[in-house]
Formats: structure tokens, sequence, C-alpha cells
């Protein structure tokens, strides 16, 4: 476990939430971190500074935001891009 995930793992913990590292059991591209409280589930992506999604991380986050889960690179809500253009 790197000490981003570390981080973020005891910032949400802090928040009051039970942390779970998915990063060993989850398909590839679903978020690192699954952050549960009751009535609250949250998805998180741990990302160095120098690291960017891939285009299925991306995927899998925008197919968790529009089925109504909160998800977050590190500390930011993520926005999917689609959601980010104007018309």
């Amino acid at each position: 476990m790197s000490k981003q995930q570390n981080k973020l793992i005891n910032h949400w913990k802090s928040k009051g939430y039970f942390v779970i590292n998915l990063i060993v059991i989850s398909p590839i591209g679903l978020p690192d971190l699954i952050c549960l409280k009751p009535n609250h589930v949250i998805f998180v992506e741990s990302k160095e500074k120098k690291d960017r999604l891939s285009p299925l991380q991306k995927v899998w986050l925008t197919r968790l935001t529009k089925l109504g889960f909160d998800c977050f690179v590190n500390n930011e809500k993520y926005v999917p891009e689609d959601e980010t253009k104007e018309f």
C-alpha cells in the first residue's frame, strides 16, 4: 500500500467512514477504496501527484456516479467529463 493510499484511508476514517481497500479483490479499473457510513457509500481512487486516471478508471467512476454514488479522486469529488461540458 502506498503512502498516498494510507493518507487517504486515514482521511476518510477521520470523517467517520469504515474504509475497505479494494485493490486486491476488485476488477481492473474499479476505485481503490470503498468508504462506508450508515446510509452513505463513497468510492475513492488513489492517485499520486504525477498519475492520471486511465480510460477504464474513468468509465468505472462515471458508471458509479451515474448510479448515484459519490466518487472521489483522492479528496476531490469526481465529475464525469461529459457533465462538465456546456451545451
